[in-house]
């Protein structure tokens, strides 16, 4: 695993300066290996940073083929550019290409290719009757059913990503106007500056799930495995969760995982009323056209044309 330790360096030089200070001597060992152009390895070496962020700031120190794909879903709700997003998977790409074939790490996005606009809602959303469906098969009677009710009940309500809710803290619970808010850190994000309101069904979850806990910890929600008893949950441990909560409902698609529950919030937002302007603030979208992809989903789901010509021919 020579190379990934390698790449804590890279962004651990300088928690400032990470994106800029890539490790010169693996980058440019790869860059050997493409032998590109100018343009090509400006290219090459500004996807990379923009990867070893990433995984810097989800404490990814050996990252996986899903962690791969979950960069690309994150460059896609920060509104990058379909070329883009193609250009920075092809490096990653190669670069696992060349670690595999260096004997550094395996090929961990072979294959992987970058994803256009109309292909962005490939992991679904669930209905409203499904998402009552998981949560009414939780037993919340034990601390962890209650945590996983409040962790599921959250993110489908709120639009969370599992960085936003593994970085939650109990004083990150405070009141805005008249109504109790979780202020959130997220990806890219130095400070906690923005919120997502708690409906009261969720703010009773998350206060019985604290109830139950023998010791009141400060971070909001925490692991009850032996192990790591009372330490924070990782982004992996999340997307677990969820999808351990889906399949024991009978959810057992590949397609539906932690980030359909984003999906989710903002498809069922706009489905009850919700402006595009408001969706696109309840999932804190950089770029409104992100949120559109939401919109025209939605608008070809109420599309009735097939049934239209069906009813005039039979």
């Amino acid at each position: 695993m020579k190379a990934m330790n390698e790449i804590q360096t890279i962004h651990n030089q300088n928690e400032i300066q990470q994106t800029q200070n890539v490790n010169t001597e693996l980058l440019h060992r790869f860059l050997n290996y493409i032998d590109a152009s100018e343009k090509t390895v400006q290219t090459y070496t500004r996807a990379l940073k923009q990867f070893f962020k990433y995984l810097y700031e989800h404490n990814i120190t050996q990252p996986t083929r899903s962690d791969v794909l979950a960069f690309r879903d994150y460059l896609r709700d920060k509104g990058r550019k379909p070329t883009t997003i193609k250009s920075y998977i092809v490096s990653v790409r190669l670069f696992f290409q060349w670690t595999n074939q260096e004997g550094f790490y395996p090929n961990i996005a072979d294959k992987i290719k970058g994803a256009k606009l109309d292909q962005a809602h490939k992991k679904d959303y669930l209905t409203t009757e499904q998402i009552k469906d998981v949560l009414n098969n939780i037993d919340i009677s034990t601390v962890t059913g209650a945590r996983d009710y409040a962790i599921i009940s959250l993110m489908v309500t709120g639009g969370l990503r599992t960085i936003e809710v593994s970085r939650a803290d109990m004083e990150d619970i405070r009141n805005v106007g008249d109504s109790p808010a979780l202020y959130i850190q997220g990806k890219g994000r130095e400070e906690k500056t923005e919120y997502v309101k708690l409906p009261l069904q969720v703010f009773k979850a998350i206060g019985r799930y604290r109830e139950m806990l023998d010791k009141q910890y400060e971070i909001l929600f925490a692991s009850t495995s032996n192990n790591n008893k009372g330490k924070r949950l990782t982004t992996r441990s999340i997307s677990g969760i969820v999808k351990k909560r889906l399949k024991e409902a009978g959810y057992t698609s590949d397609r539906l995982t932690a980030h359909s529950l984003r999906h989710t919030a903002g498809t069922l937002n706009l489905m009850n009323g919700g402006s595009l302007e408001e969706t696109q603030q309840l999932l804190r979208h950089s770029n409104i056209n992100t949120t559109m992809i939401y919109l025209h989903h939605l608008e070809r789901s109420k599309n009735q044309s097939e049934k239209r010509i069906a009813d005039a021919l039979f």
